[in-house]
């Protein structure tokens, strides 16, 4: 088909980046000339893709976050959560909407919680894909909780900012129409009453580049079982799960590899004999190598470890990880613990019953069958097609 002007809209926080990136780059192999909103600590990641700033809408580092929204704090609680929706979501989605409608393009495919491109959109009539960067909302509770906050004047006076009328539901009223990505499988999927207009497309990640040096401590792995510890990208707080699951395993007889997720591996102490720790390592070289991963149920991480068929611990943080932890236990592939105490009896549970490692390999299967970015690629393409 002929090339297209096709806007890509991910907010700045690295577990949302990766989805979108992904889908900009099969956008841009296939001739379409791509302009990537994000911030401006993530525009690297949408090689061959002009970058349109956040300039109305206040840019941020999402490592910081609380120092650009002092309301959020730590991010911990229901109070930060409300915060996180209020000051960060809703809070700049008009201006989002206001950058946006300076640029010129055809189509739009924007991160779910990116409610500004799909504002503007709107306002100019053309069509637009849903990415979901988060497990689709399948809870009735939680979605009458979010559509409390969001359903009400304060949805409804974002979208009166970005010059358009009220509407009812709240994060459903952001799910395209037309078309909604869903990463993960249906297998993943707590409900089977989602809109028709949603498509599984596996994991949606770009190739991995091996970085020019791994920690000098990489042939340590070989022969070892290797459980993996990550907090992923945006809940680094070392207290919530790294630090306890090092405490658990010291001394047991595997070698336990943790990142950090940017943070420095200092802020850990001192390591016990039986663990190593790297700000980051691509899952893709890591998992492979891994026969357990403890997680804060960070929707991506658990992606990408089900795609290598790891089985998983998930003790789950705050906002959506919770959904995931359930997703995960639900599917057969892992098991969960509320608070990250007896840890060693959990990984030594996962690791005597093979049926969560089956699990997690015959999702991992389906995983890659779905097709991932180049599938949702040729989606985003038929969009274009019917329009």
């Amino acid at each position: 088909m002929g090339e297209a002007r096709i806007l890509v809209a991910s907010l700045p926080f690295a577990g949302h980046v990766g989805a979108l990136a992904a889908v900009s780059a099969e956008l841009v192999k296939r001739g379409h000339d791509v302009v990537a909103y994000t911030g401006a600590k993530y525009r690297h990641r949408f090689e061959g893709a002009e970058w349109l700033p956040w300039q109305h809408a206040p840019d941020f580092d999402d490592a910081e976050l609380g120092r650009a929204f002092p309301s959020v704090g730590d991010g911990k609680g229901l109070k930060a959560n409300f915060a996180n929706v209020r000051d960060v979501l809703v809070g700049t989605g008009a201006a989002q909407a206001r950058d946006v409608l300076e640029a010129e393009f055809d189509l739009v495919v924007t991160d779910h919680l990116a409610f500004g491109a799909a504002m503007a959109a709107e306002r100019k009539q053309l069509p637009w894909v849903t990415v979901a960067v988060t497990p689709l909302v399948a809870s009735r509770a939680l979605v009458k909780a979010v559509s409390a906050v969001l359903a009400g004047p304060m949805f409804n006076r974002m979208r009166a900012e970005a010059g358009l009328g009220p509407r009812s539901g709240a994060l459903e009223a952001f799910y395209s129409p037309e078309l909604v990505l869903a990463q993960g499988v249906s297998a993943l999927e707590t409900t089977k009453d989602l809109p028709e207009q949603v498509r599984f497309v596996g994991r949606l990640i770009t190739a991995t580049k091996k970085p020019e040096a791994l920690p000098e401590w990489w042939p340590d792995l070989d022969g070892r079982t290797v459980v993996h510890v990550t907090q992923g990208t945006l809940e680094t707080g070392a207290d919530d799960l790294l630090k306890p699951a090092i405490e658990e395993l010291a001394g047991h007889d595997v070698l336990v590899v943790c990142t950090t997720g940017g943070a420095p591996t200092d802020t850990l102490g001192t390591l016990p004999d039986n663990v190593r720790a790297a700000e980051f390592i691509p899952h893709d070289l890591l998992l492979p190598r891994t026969a357990v991963m403890i997680t804060n149920g960070g929707w991506g991480g658990v992606l990408a470890a089900v795609e290598a068929g790891v089985p998983m611990v998930v003790v789950p943080g705050a906002l959506d990880k919770p959904q995931v932890a359930h997703r995960v236990e639900r599917a057969g592939a892992g098991i969960v613990r509320k608070k990250p105490k007896y840890l060693k009896k959990a990984v030594d549970q996962v690791l005597g019953e093979p049926r969560h490692r089956k699990r997690a390999e015959e999702l991992g299967r389906q995983l890659k069958t779905a097709g991932g970015a180049a599938r949702a690629a040729e989606l985003v393409e038929d969009v274009l097609k019917r329009r």
